[in-house]
């Protein structure tokens, strides 16, 4: 790789192992690459001309936008990684559409939302790309109020593998509109997006620490709550062990849409009655004071992690995670609860098509890194016994990297379409560092 010549780049700024800007857009929160180039686009146009100096190169290319992804795509070694952080503009625009740069991260966004009383379902942390997040779904805090940030999305200005610009919206290019909502990014380089945000003054939102004997009755008692809650009530249960100063507990976390407090507080009362609760940390703030960072595990520490969509949280579903909860011990439990405006979208609308579901299951587990992988291989059979209850995968929160996990991802059908649209605008795969829609055979009949 050291023939290449980044001076065919010029003028996009471009970038070797051992510049200022090369180790920052080389790492992600996972692993850390050693990519040949990383170059900065400063516009579409200069996005293309990277597009095709990775093509013509016949370099491997990962696009970054916050360098969150859990599968490490975001990077690779001897190839060419697009850092989208110069395209990070976020510009209200007329009619509480925002438009936001590719390389944007969600506490930009909610900043610039907050002078004006608006808010888009986004990362849970502040770090988190727009890019990557959008184009994987987007669930967050908001989406029992608003659905998930795809569903706010309106336009879409994409560079291809062959180097075009390309308007996406729901006329024009709309099989590549659909494809972009929860298909990753398998089409292109999406270098900025329009939304349409949502009226929000600010939030309820805090913790709600729980003791308790029972993982399963403590899970039935908060499903029962959600399930009458009003949408503007958002609530995750986590679970965790001991970790560094961090003893293991359970909490509730909670996020109401909207700043009247009675509402509020008559929305969290039947969380607060349920047995076990020791307090309450909720208050009342502006949603980008919700975005915080996450605890980044300790360096070299092996992570393996699964999730699944549950179609029907019910009492057998429960008890199964139970369960594996308690026979995988040191593991973390989350489960973000869905319904409201994220069932309200039909399945074949957007790529991400598991829109029936109730509950967002999320394991992760962690090990030494000399910890064998028949000790990996055991925690995934562990998870492998809920598969009854659950369903599909959210590759946003997945490490995996694999066919598997992308068949996962999508029900046959809706894979059948994003392979039909991948061949339409990537048919060399250009765009493979993701979990990977290969695209479809040409049809020669």
């Amino acid at each position: 790789m050291s023939t290449i010549d980044i001076d065919q780049l010029l003028p996009v700024p471009a970038y070797r192992a051992g510049d200022a800007e090369y180790d920052r857009a080389s790492e992600t929160w996972t692993r850390t690459g050693h990519p040949a180039v990383v170059v900065q686009p400063r516009s579409a146009h200069e996005t293309a001309a990277a597009v095709a100096f990775a093509r013509d190169n016949g370099l491997v290319l990962s696009v970054r936008s916050g360098g969150h992804s859990g599968s490490g795509h975001s990077t690779n070694d001897g190839g060419l990684v697009i850092d989208l952080s110069r395209l990070a503009e976020v510009e209200v625009l007329d009619d509480d559409l925002v438009r936001i740069g590719g390389g944007a991260r969600w506490g930009a966004v909610a900043e610039t939302l907050r002078s004006y009383d608006l808010a888009l379902t986004s990362g849970d942390t502040a770090s988190v790309g727009v890019g990557g997040l959008t184009l994987g779904g987007g669930i967050g805090w908001l989406v029992r109020q608003f659905g998930l940030a795809i569903d706010s999305l309106v336009e879409a200005e994409v560079v291809t593998s062959n180097g075009d610009i390309l308007t996406a919206n729901a006329t024009d290019h709309a099989d590549l509109f659909w494809a972009l909502r929860g298909g990753g990014g398998n089409f292109g380089v999406v270098t900025s997006f329009i939304f349409r945000a949502h009226p929000l003054e600010g939030v309820h939102f805090g913790a709600i620490p729980v003791e308790h004997n029972s993982i399963g009755g403590l899970l039935r008692a908060w499903r029962d709550v959600m399930r009458a809650a009003p949408e503007e009530l958002n609530s995750t249960f986590l679970a965790m062990p001991a970790m560094g100063d961090m003893p293991a507990g359970a909490q509730v976390l909670v996020c109401y849409a909207g700043t009247d407090d009675a509402a509020a507080t008559a929305a969290i009362a039947p969380l607060l009655a349920i047995d076990g609760v020791t307090g309450s940390s909720v208050e009342r703030m502006s949603y980008a004071d919700v975005l915080g960072e996450p605890p980044h595990p300790p360096e070299g520490i092996r992570v393996a992690n699964n999730n699944g969509f549950a179609a029907d949280f019910d009492d057998d579903a429960v008890a199964a995670l139970a369960r594996v909860f308690e026979n995988l011990a040191g593991s973390v439990l989350m489960i973000r609860y869905l319904r409201g405006a994220f069932n309200r979208v039909e399945p074949d609308a957007t790529a991400l098509a598991y829109r029936d579901s109730e509950v967002l299951v999320i394991s992760a587990a962690f090990f030494p890194p000399d910890a064998p992988d028949e000790a990996v291989a055991a925690y995934n059979a562990e998870w492998a016994t809920l598969l009854p209850h659950v369903q599909g995968l959210y590759g946003n929160f997945s490490a995996l990297a694999s066919d598997e996990a992308t068949t996962l991802m999508y029900p046959p059908e809706t894979l059948r379409r994003l392979r039909e649209v991948k061949a339409g605008y990537d048919p060399g795969n250009l765009f493979d560092q993701n979990h990977n829609v290969r695209p479809a055979a040409p049809d020669w009949s």
